[in-house]
């Protein structure tokens, strides 16, 4: 298909939710994914969109430091930067097919060489900074990386990552380390070597690892581009507004909603890029860029709400969770403050968002809403394998949604086993209300059963939070001769509360009080939460820990 042509596909595709935005049915009912044989979103979207006249001159990315500074690009500015980077990448070494593994922060080469990239039919590995030689070594050996992009303070780490791959240095380069500001000389005239097929592959990325070895997803240059149309319309971004997402560079949402989705929209990505966080100082800088839509995982919420929100005074528009599912007392307590409701979503790495309160639609308290337009999901019982209202929420392919994965890259064995028997399990479980709502229940893994009843971490969780003496809380199974497990809460607690004996018996009357019998703390312990480097909290360590070592436990029935 003609690049025009394909320009124009996804265009309409995307116009069509940007006039339904507030209409679920009609969106829902009408949407087609675009489904062009031949896309490169970063020649025949970024790049077109900048070549308009009023778009070109819009910011397209919009950092600020915390001392101030301030770098602001065009969308004109950002496609003519990324054309060099990409001619002086292809000068360098980078060919069509090859992998590149882009460790950068939130700064403007980060945007650049995705951009060059993509031009270049490169295939990107994003990855975080946190990142050690360890997690390395497995990345470029995995990975079979051919080209690494790193930050100078970083470099030091390949050192210890052996390999035959180019290795380039953002902000100074050590001996055998290309320069990349060298690229800011290079031609401006960028000719593609070749057309891109929609079904080539443009990114992998490593698995957060909550549970195991960290899986690599394939996603290609129509998935991610185009399902994070999704993304769009669930955020409601539109053109012209500026869009503030909370998440490190390296994972899957910064590329859901720091790249793809705002820029779809024609909107100014901004960037707040601090070191520590500090709720009045992100709430200054929203405030001075004009932030009319935030996205930030519940962690950020959680420490917000501890902050002085008032502190704002022209909130968001539009604000969104995602990473986790977010916890009602939190939503409720943004409403207070900036008369606008946190919309939950749901996605993975390997797809984009599934399920999402969207824009104009009621918000049921705890649901994380409906399937978002182009997909179909059905909750399927992971025992007997029927369809029903409550099972592991999976993906009808016989209606594959343009947002998902291609699979598991180099394993078959794990793609099949996620993609087997016409649907795509994505191992997390639902339950779905007669008004099609969908409200998350927890990990396959991380449901258990006491004394026969089904236990939902995540409701538990939730209920703890509700108390104000605790700001984290994960839930796992502890063994227990009569029931088999009873619920045991790893505490993290607010300041100013003493982890001892009074402040345990006041959490277990909370939860007799606010949760039935069955599903009651029976054992509770402060401890910090075992986090993977994208912040998701490590219940496989937590459920491995309590099996071992109870003697900081506090029992419930010693508290009654």
């Amino acid at each position: 298909m003609p690049a025009s042509e394909a320009t124009a596909e996804f265009r309409a595709a995307r116009d069509f939710l940007l006039r339904h935005r507030e209409d679920y049915t009609a969106a829902r009912d009408g949407f087609r994914w675009p489904r062009p044989e031949s896309f490169n979103w970063a020649l025949e979207w970024f790049d077109a969109v900048a070549a308009e006249p009023e778009t070109g001159a819009r910011t397209a990315l919009w950092i600020v430091e915390e001392d101030g500074r301030e770098t602001r690009i065009s969308f004109r500015e950002m496609a003519e930067r990324s054309s060099r980077v990409a001619n002086w990448l292809r000068a360098a070494g980078v060919r069509a097919g090859d992998r590149v593994l882009v460790m950068l922060g939130n700064q403007a080469e980060q945007w650049e060489t995705a951009l060059a990239a993509m031009k270049l039919r490169a295939v990107i590995i994003p990855a975080t900074p946190l990142l050690g030689p360890a997690d390395l070594r497995d990345r470029v050996e995995r990975g079979e990386v051919r080209h690494t992009v790193a930050r100078s303070a970083d470099t030091a780490k390949f050192d210890e990552v052996p390999g035959d791959y180019t290795r380039i240095a953002v902000g100074g380069a050590p001996e055998g380390w290309l320069a990349y500001e060298d690229a800011h000389a290079a031609d401006l005239g960028f000719t593609p070597d070749g057309p891109t097929r929609s079904a080539d592959p443009l990114m992998l990325y490593f698995t957060s690892g909550t549970t195991a070895k960290p899986k690599l997803v394939e996603h290609t240059h129509l998935s991610y581009p185009a399902g994070h149309l999704a993304t769009m319309y669930w955020i409601g971004l539109r053109p012209g507004d500026v869009h503030l997402n909370i998440s490190s560079p390296g994972w899957a949402k910064h590329a859901w909603s720091s790249l793809f989705a705002p820029w779809n929209a024609e909107a100014t990505v901004f960037v707040y890029n601090y070191t520590r966080f500090d709720a009045g100082a992100l709430m200054a800088a929203m405030e001075r860029a004009g932030v009319t839509s935030f996205c930030a995982p519940p962690t950020v919420w959680r420490m917000l709400i501890q902050a002085d929100l008032g502190a704002l005074a022209t909130p968001p528009r539009a604000v969104v969770a995602a990473g986790e599912p977010l916890n009602p007392e939190v939503i409720e307590h943004v409403k207070r403050a900036w008369n606008v409701v946190i919309r939950d979503g749901f996605g993975q790495t390997e797809t984009a968002v599934q399920v999402a309160n969207t824009p104009g639609q009621p918000v049921k308290p705890g649901s994380m809403g409906r399937p978002t337009p182009g997909y179909t999901v059905t909750l399927i019982d992971p025992v007997s394998g029927v369809p029903g209202s409550e099972g592991e929420i999976c993906l009808d392919l016989s209606e594959r949604p343009v947002g998902l994965m291609t699979g598991y890259a180099g394993a078959p064995d794990l793609t099949e086993e996620a993609m087997g028997g016409g649907y795509y399990r994505t191992g997390d479980i639902g339950r779905r209300d007669a008004d099609g709502y969908i409200t998350y229940i927890g990990r396959a893994d991380d449901v258990f059963k006491s004394s026969d009843y089904k236990i939902s971490p995540f409701e538990l969780e939730s209920a703890l939070l509700e108390h104000e003496a605790v700001a984290e809380a994960a839930v796992v199974p502890a063994p227990d001769e009569l029931r088999l497990s009873v619920p045991k809460a790893y505490v993290v607690l607010a300041e100013g509360w003493t982890p001892d004996g009074e402040t345990a018996k006041a959490l277990f009357a909370h939860s007799r009080a606010v949760l039935a019998p069955y599903k009651r703390i029976r054992r509770l312990e402060f401890a910090e939460l075992p986090k993977t480097v994208s912040g998701k909290i490590r219940r496989v360590q937590l459920r491995e820990a309590t099996m071992h070592d109870g003697s900081r436990e506090f029992h419930e029935e010693d508290y009654r």
